[in-house]
């Protein structure tokens, strides 16, 4: 039986390592083994441009991995967690009752949708925010040195 409480918060705390779609899908899941991908490449852009600055073009396109990844995990876990009972339960439960208790919405469900809203929102736009100054930057300098 699978609990929709624990999936969206392991969706929420643990998405960007695939927690919640081993969780869900067992350890064959091939999307849960390739969630910490873009999430280590987005780590590695952190320490890029902790170790060389922020003129470091490779962290510009790195960093925004791990935003994204962490947004789409959160609204991921908001999915989850709207779900109505008897959808959980044909999805993941198919065995059990269509109104059975793993299936049900509790008030830490809708404590991690709302958690999952809040932090994946901030990610979301922080990172295109980030992705969006740095090109804009990059497009002053090239259009400075052309005009040299």
């Amino acid at each position: 039986m699978k609990n929709k409480t624990l999936a969206t918060w392991l969706a929420f705390l643990g998405g960007p390592l695939g927690l919640h779609r081993f969780y869900l899908f067992g350890w064959s899941d091939l999307w849960g083994w390739l969630l910490p991908l873009p999430t280590a490449l987005g780590v590695y852009g952190i320490q890029r441009a902790l170790n060389f600055g922020q003129d470091d073009a490779l962290s510009w396109v790195l960093i925004p991995l791990v935003g994204f990844t962490i947004a789409g995990c959160a609204l991921n876990a908001i999915i989850y967690g709207l779900q109505s009972t008897e959808q959980w339960n044909a999805k993941f439960n198919p065995q059990a009752d269509a109104h059975a208790a793993p299936g049900q919405t509790q008030w830490l469900t809708i404590g991690a949708v709302a958690l999952s809203l809040l932090l994946g929102t901030t990610v979301l736009m922080s990172s295109i925010v980030f992705s969006f100054q740095r090109y804009f930057e990059f497009q002053i300098e090239e259009a400075r040195l052309i005009s040299q």
